[in-house]
């Protein structure tokens, strides 16, 4: 065949290639241990996820001795997404981290396990979300909002009085910039003492694990919430809830990987 002829035979073939399958929420659950009656490791729910092709997101908010790199039965490497971030008003005990693993491996009866060197039984909650046909972490924010004087002010009236709802707070993400469809992961930490709370997110998202109703020996509060977006684009999230309380903020945005 001439050569012209192999280079048209190569660019209709290139023009007509399957692009991949856009990314999409996998398997995920929601790992609550409350305090004093933590186990060391702490061990995630099985869940079954794709055998590659996928980013696996773990997020451990606790006991700051207890913040270590997670393992999981099949062997991936995990990467930290920045530091700890200390929670506010509890002195540097409590901190949340974040951790990625890409191109993972994974099958049936995948668990995720945190060891506790700092305190076994100490509550701790961790989220395991699957990003299915995503290889490509595209951008990730992280913030620490608190609440507004007015939010605060609120929030003490109902402590000294215990009229009205204790008010209530909207807090903002840091901002992501997607290069073409992906899965946006938004994760909530709540930084309050309360054992009762709301936290709704805006803008599409939809949550997906939550642990807001917490018992009375304590846990630490989380939600986690997703959204599927078909290009490129700059997107944020915020929560809305109660109690007013800050919040640890992060929401990531993961693609699938080019072909």
């Amino acid at each position: 065949m001439p050569l012209a002829a192999l280079w048209l035979a190569a660019t209709a073939h290139a023009d007509t290639a399957t692009p991949p399958p856009p990314s999409t929420l996998g398997a995920h659950t929601l790992l609550v241990q409350s305090e004093g009656r933590g186990t060391d490791p702490a061990v995630t729910a099985p869940v079954d996820t794709q055998a590659s092709g996928s980013t696996l997101l773990v997020l451990v908010g606790g006991y700051a001795g207890n913040a270590t790199t997670p393992t999981d039965t099949y062997g991936n490497q995990w990467q930290p997404l920045g530091d700890a971030v200390d929670y506010r008003g509890y002195d540097g005990k409590f901190s949340a981290r974040a951790f990625v693993a890409t191109q993972a491996s994974g099958g049936k009866d995948h668990r995720v396990r945190i060891a506790k060197p700092g305190y076994a039984e100490g509550e701790i909650t961790v989220p395991f979300i699957e990003i299915e046909h995503a290889g490509v972490l595209q951008a990730v924010a992280q913030n620490y909002p608190a609440p507004g004087l007015v939010d605060k002010l609120g929030r003490d009236w109902h402590r000294a009085t215990g009229w009205g709802a204790g008010g209530g707070t909207t807090l903002t993400s840091g901002k992501v910039t997607t290069t073409g469809p992906a899965t946006l992961v938004a994760v909530w930490w709540g930084d309050s003492r309360a054992l009762r709370m709301t936290a709704v997110p805006d803008h599409g998202f939809k949550v997906i694990d939550q642990r807001l109703d917490l018992p009375p020996n304590s846990a630490v509060q989380c939600a986690v919430a997703v959204k599927q977006v078909d290009g490129p684009g700059t997107w944020d999230v915020s929560w809305t809830g109660t109690p007013a309380q800050g919040a640890i903020l992060w929401l990531f945005a993961i693609g699938a990987s080019p072909r």
